[in-house]
């Protein structure tokens, strides 16, 4: 009898360990600031702003949550097309305590604008065109959900 109690001990521990959560219902989306990071000056000397996020993600369930993924898609406005995505895992393998907050994500396009005028000024320019971002996450074999659409900020960020 105690073999049979241990085997479903066991596999019922391995079964919630497989199980795949819901991250709209289990991860909130806060302190979200979004602007265009200065990427710096390119090679041929023209200064170049990318879309940028940063957010955290608090752990509104009654339990701990590990290996979260994260999608940032960015779109010009009026668009439906990509203008770039950043993938990150937002919460490793030691995962996410109940009631608890990570430490900021950054998430950035790789496509962006680029001008030999100032960062100040290309925010500024008549052919700027402003952006938005779709924010989505995963956990285990779910598909990917939607945490949030926001609008990038005409600000410039230098972190």
């Amino acid at each position: 009898m105690g073999r049979l109690l241990a085997s479903a001990v066991i596999v019922a521990l391995l079964a919630s360990a497989c199980e795949s959560r819901d991250v709209q219902s289990d991860l909130k989306v806060v302190n979200v600031h979004t602007g265009w990071y200065d990427a710096g000056v390119l090679a041929d000397g023209q200064n170049k702003l990318v879309p940028s996020i940063s957010l955290e993600l608090q752990n509104v369930s009654a339990r701990e949550i590990a290996s979260v993924q994260m999608q940032a898609v960015f779109r010009r406005a009026g668009e439906q097309e990509s203008w770039g995505d950043h993938f990150v895992r937002a919460i490793d393998t030691s995962g996410l305590a109940a009631g608890a907050t990570t430490r900021p994500i950054v998430l950035r396009s790789p496509r962006g604008y680029t001008g030999g005028e100032s960062r100040l000024k290309l925010l500024q320019n008549s052919q700027f065109v402003d952006a938005n971002v779709t924010v989505l996450g995963k956990h285990g074999s779910r598909t990917w959900a939607k945490m949030g659409e926001f609008q990038i900020d005409r600000q410039l960020l230098t972190q």
